[in-house]
């Protein structure tokens, strides 16, 4: 069986890292939330125009996890003034893991959180953080798991819907 790889996505990446975007946010959050908030959402977060400015970003990275051709599992980072809103130039912010549904299960989102860890300490971050749905159980315990610990709280908003993550960081330094 093929090893998984981690690789940096390029613009040549484009139509793939939407394909899986939009699929793993779907899967992850479809359910929950009412279709008319999530669907504005999706058309504004994952199109085209959105995904090539996030790409051509020079202080945002985005990784794939593959098993040879196929994709499986991708991340977003972002570094200084790209952090949506920590502006603490001491820390990376991962703004999206999402595995693909039928690869959850496999450590393929702790692969990807180690690679995040680890470019964070390249860059000397003093921690890493995130935000972190309050509705999604699963995601938190992951985090938790990993030495995440919450910090506070911000608005995500879904469509017309504000919705509440909780913040978290792992310190990286003693």
């Amino acid at each position: 069986m093929a090893s998984i790889d981690i690789v940096k996505v390029d613009i040549k990446d484009l139509n793939t890292l939407q394909t899986i975007a939009k699929q793993t946010f779907i899967d992850a959050f479809e359910k929950a939330n009412s279709p008319e908030h999530f669907q504005k959402y999706l058309d504004q977060a994952f199109s085209l125009e959105k995904l090539t400015t996030e790409l051509l970003e020079p202080r945002s990275e985005f990784y794939f996890a593959k098993k040879g051709e196929h994709v499986l599992a991708y991340l977003k980072l972002n570094f200084g003034s790209a952090k949506n809103e920590l502006q603490d130039g001491d820390a990376v912010e991962i703004e999206r893991i999402y595995v693909s549904q039928a690869f959850q299960g496999q450590k393929i989102g702790e692969l990807l959180l180690q690679k995040s860890i680890q470019i964070a300490k390249e860059r000397m971050a003093a921690y890493l953080w995130l935000g972190v749905w309050s509705e999604n159980p699963n995601a938190i315990r992951f985090y938790k798991k990993h030495g995440f610990v919450p910090f506070g709280e911000h608005v995500f908003q879904l469509g017309d819907d504000a919705q509440t993550d909780i913040l978290m960081k792992l310190e990286l330094k003693d």
